[in-house]
């Protein structure tokens, strides 16, 4: 999924005039760099939500049972039906809602100058990558992977946290190779403008500045 960053409002990024107009806008838009483009924006896998949508009609399927033999009794009625639907949310939001949050929590950013990673809900963790810094990218997949096109992207970058895996991404063969051809292109940019911004040396004092009016070498 390619996104574009928004232009129709005025976003302060990185290296943006302070005067600017703030908005609010989505992650990651709001941490890009003026020259910056996001290339690509996944969450892990829709797989991982499987097991939660199976708790889910489990618990909902296991509460419809226990409310329909529940005793006929009035007070028992109520507390048997109150304590069920007690259970019964606790169980959604333990093994159904907190996965789907965590899913959605997720970001792997891949932009053109580098790579963010965000995860959490309460307690939010992240890193960013500069691809400059990645030495090396690979995949892995399993069979079952390889059925439902997702897998892990391994990292491999200068610093104390060298290796990042990225788990049950999208699609992950093509995005280990998305994001060689980032690191690629991101090289050439900067051989680019190094080249461009490089100022010429100054010759030294005394150096010769004949100018020649006959072509060189010399015609006989």
């Amino acid at each position: 999924m390619r996104i574009a960053p928004a232009t129709d409002s005025v976003v302060p990024r990185l290296g943006a005039n302070p005067a600017s107009k703030e908005v609010t806008v989505p992650y990651p838009d709001k941490v890009l760099a003026d020259d910056e483009q996001v290339v690509e924006h996944l969450h892990p896998h829709w797989i991982t939500l499987v097991p939660a949508a199976l708790w889910f009609l489990v618990v909902c399927g296991a509460a419809g049972v226990c409310i329909g033999f529940a005793p006929d009794s009035k007070p028992w009625h109520l507390v048997v039906i109150v304590l069920v639907l007690v259970v019964a949310i606790v169980l959604v939001i333990w093994r159904s809602l907190i996965p789907l949050l965590q899913r959605q929590t997720t970001h792997y950013v891949f932009t053109t100058h580098r790579v963010l990673i965000r995860r959490g809900v309460l307690r939010r963790t992240g890193r960013d990558i500069a691809l400059q810094r990645i030495s090396d990218v690979g995949f892995e997949q399993s069979l079952w992977d390889r059925i439902v096109k997702a897998g892990t992207v391994t990292i491999e970058s200068a610093g104390e946290q060298g290796q990042e895996r990225l788990v049950n991404v999208p699609r992950s063969e093509q995005q280990q190779q998305q994001l060689n051809r980032l690191i690629e292109q991101d090289s050439a940019r900067r051989a680019r403008e190094a080249q461009g911004h490089q100022p010429s040396a100054p010759l030294p004092p005394g150096y010769p500045t004949q100018q020649y009016s006959q072509p060189y070498p010399p015609e006989n």
